[in-house]
């Protein structure tokens, strides 16, 4: 009797379970098919990683389909559209081209049209000890200080900051820094941003004496006013400042007036009569 029991308690599971599965299995059957579809639209991206200047080349792009609802301001559609045109942007792999990092169409790639408008760029030669032992990179910010003599004196030899601030376009012939940002480059040529005023004290300074770059935190933006140093500074006897020399040489060209001349008082003198004799006496002025 017992296993009559287990029997049919046995059956009846395997009848429940058969029933829930073909019903589950209906209902599978009749829901809709796939999954729900995201409007998408074809937008440019890089194909590999690109450096700010290069000339865009077909192999360097492709399309890929972007989700309509998420489309960039100002996404392109298709490659040829900017085939040639140059980057005055890095841009990565997979990131979409957008018109912000392009160059004009007139405006080429390289370095003339990462130039920004009223700018203008600036070699200068360096060394290792100019270009602070390799670390003045693309996109760091230098001090230029110049060191020149504008007399044939030694004591006039003076050294000062003549530009604040300056950016680093180029180092060399690259335009950006390595991936390791920590890695020195050794490099001849340095190019700097400047602007057409700076350009002509900078060519002054190149021509006439030597430049030194000092490299700077690109978060400190204060310009401290320097008095420049001379060599007596160096030995502890600093140089008078150009106004004090100046009203002192306008001093010594004044001629030292004349000593006034003595006043000579004539004493009064009277005449007396006395019968027949005349005399003169002075007359004492009381004080």
């Amino acid at each position: 009797m017992a296993r009559m029991r287990v029997l049919i308690v046995l059956a009846l599971a395997l009848t429940a379970g058969s029933v829930l599965a073909f019903a589950t299995y209906n209902i599978v059957q009749k829901g809709p098919q796939g999954g729900a579809t995201v409007p998408t639209s074809p937008v440019v991206v890089a194909a590999s990683d690109l450096a700010i200047g290069a000339e865009l080349k077909p192999t360097d792009l492709k399309v890929v389909q972007w989700p309509s609802t998420a489309m960039p301001a100002g996404a392109i559609a298709t490659a040829e559209e900017i085939v040639g045109r140059g980057l005055v942007m890095p841009v990565i792999e997979n990131e979409p081209i957008l018109p912000m990092k392009l160059a004009s169409k007139e405006a080429g790639a390289g370095l003339p049209p990462v130039i920004p408008p009223g700018l203008r760029a600036m070699s200068v030669r360096v060394n290792e000890v100019i270009g602070v032992a390799g670390y003045v990179l693309p996109g760091t910010r230098v001090d230029v200080i110049a060191t020149v003599n504008p007399s044939d004196k030694t004591s006039d030899m003076t050294s000062k900051v003549i530009l604040t601030d300056v950016q680093v376009l180029a180092a060399g012939t690259k335009l950006e820094q390595d991936g390791d940002g920590d890695k020195p480059m050794a490099v001849s040529v340095v190019t700097l941003l400047v602007n057409p005023d700076e350009s002509e004290r900078l060519t002054l300074a190149s021509g006439e004496g030597k430049i030194q770059l000092a490299l700077r935190n690109p978060l400190d933006k204060d310009a401290p006013a320097t008095r420049g140093a001379r060599a007596a500074v160096l030995v502890g006897s600093p140089a008078p400042a150009p106004a004090a020399r100046q009203a002192a040489s306008r001093r010594a060209a004044v001629p030292a007036p004349a000593p006034a001349a003595a006043v000579v008082v004539e004493p009064t003198t009277v005449e007396m009569i006395r019968g027949d004799k005349r005399a003169r006496e002075v007359v004492q002025s009381e004080q």
